[in-house]
């Protein structure tokens, strides 16, 4: 067991106990109500632990500051506390099987869901570790629950230690980062750091620069309604219509299913309405700017072909930006990345950088002028119920968390 295992343990079971899901469709800030009691409670949590400046701000983010005990730039910590909308999250039983002995994992909620090192190798190399599942009918919320964990456990370590040397640190607990509204405007200027790193990341040693760029697209289908019995020659149904635009996509080639490395994708993501209109949603992801664009055109062209051939409908597409490749912005200072890779090799970490089929909060903090990076935190299958995380793997976590800001304190990253 090493110094922060079971800080870290009881951290993320009793934070993944508290629903705290996103939702896409609301238009409040944060986009739940529930989002505000994990958020209440890491402020409050914050405070007795002894940070400073601790506030909840209107837009739902928990700051706090790690006073400097050394010269050094003002380094920002960030995750976020939203669990994805994708797969249930009501009821989440976090379990944790001690000293894993590398077979198949269950879920005493879903006996005939399993958990095998064999369709996932990245547990097999976990053997002995203590491993943390939720129950098999939820998803655990590691993402990014464990991330809160690992930056709680370093701060309150910091604090105990004030002979470690380090510069000032923020802390921001975000909401909403799965539905891409984690950073709000304000959040630059509010957390005041030089540069920044999110917790957000999977594998140990996954140092990562580089993400998905992204729009989101609202696709609406407006048929012509009459009743079924005296329909011939007059009804336009929106749910065919709204097949066809789906079926007329490159389903063989441009999904996320049927996608992989660097290659980007037109998703699907939600489709409701009936025969008299139908609303889809759709979410556009490349790596450069041009595929994103051609992503966003192959989806007009799609609903225009369809609109073409049934001129009494109506079908429109509206396209929204939502993050870009952050990569834009970190590879002409690569100091934050260059800093993270130092720290995991002061950790005993092989650094490994790979493009992230995602984003973060990261993202949209680096295109607002705050170089943010996306770390490490060991958890594995997200956004479903055989989502799983590493106790040990969150340790090292915490571990390049304290190296970070230790290295950074040495004179090697100007103040």
């Amino acid at each position: 067991m090493t110094l922060f295992d079971a800080e870290l343990e009881s951290r993320l079971t009793r934070y993944a106990a508290i629903d705290s899901q996103s939702d896409a469709a609301s238009a409040s800030g944060p986009s739940t109500e529930i989002q505000w009691t994990i958020l209440r409670l890491l402020a409050d949590e914050l405070t007795q632990i002894g940070a400073a400046d601790v506030r909840l701000t209107d837009y739902g983010t928990v700051l706090a500051t790690i006073p400097g005990t050394a010269p050094g730039p003002t380094i920002g910590f960030l995750a976020h506390v939203d669990t994805a909308p994708q797969f249930n999250a009501t009821g989440v039983r976090p379990r944790v099987i001690r000293g894993y002995n590398g077979g198949d994992i269950s879920f005493p909620d879903a006996p005939s869901l399993t958990l095998s090192p064999v369709e996932f190798p990245y547990l097999a190399g976990k053997q002995g570790h203590d491993i943390i599942t939720a129950s098999g009918t939820t998803l655990l919320g590691a993402d990014d629950k464990a991330g809160v964990a690992i930056i709680m456990t370093a701060a309150r370590h910091l604090l105990e230690n004030p002979h470690i040397p380090h510069g000032p640190i923020r802390i921001a607990f975000t909401p909403d980062e799965e539905i891409g509204r984690g950073v709000d405007k304000r959040l630059p200027a509010d957390l005041g750091a030089d540069f920044a790193y999110t917790f957000d990341g999977g594998a140990v040693g996954e140092v990562e620069f580089e993400s998905f760029s992204a729009d989101g697209a609202v696709v609406t289908v407006r048929g012509v309604s009459i009743h079924p019995g005296f329909a011939a020659g007059k009804m336009v149904n929106a749910i065919t219509l709204a097949s066809k635009i789906i079926a007329a996509l490159p389903q063989a080639t441009m999904t996320p299913e049927t996608t992989s490395d660097r290659e980007g994708f037109i998703h699907a993501t939600d489709m409701t309405g009936g025969s008299s209109d139908m609303t889809l949603h759709f979410i556009l992801r490349d790596f450069e700017r041009d595929g994103l664009a051609q992503k966003g055109e192959i989806l007009r062209r799609v609903c225009d072909a369809v609109q073409a051939g049934e001129p009494r409908a109506e079908i429109t597409c509206t396209i929204t930006p939502q993050y870009r490749n952050m990569r834009y912005w970190l590879e002409t200072d690569m100091t934050p990345v260059e800093l993270a890779r130092r720290a995991c090799a002061q950790i005993g970490v092989e650094p490994v950088s790979v493009p992230i089929r995602g984003g973060t909060d990261g993202s949209r903090l680096t295109e607002m002028g705050v170089p943010c990076p996306n770390l490490f935190t060991g958890m594995q299958n997200i956004h479903g119920p055989m989502e799983w995380v590493s106790v040990q793997d969150m340790a090292q976590a915490t571990q390049l968390c304290l190296a970070l800001v230790k290295e950074a304190s040495t004179g090697a990253v100007p103040a």
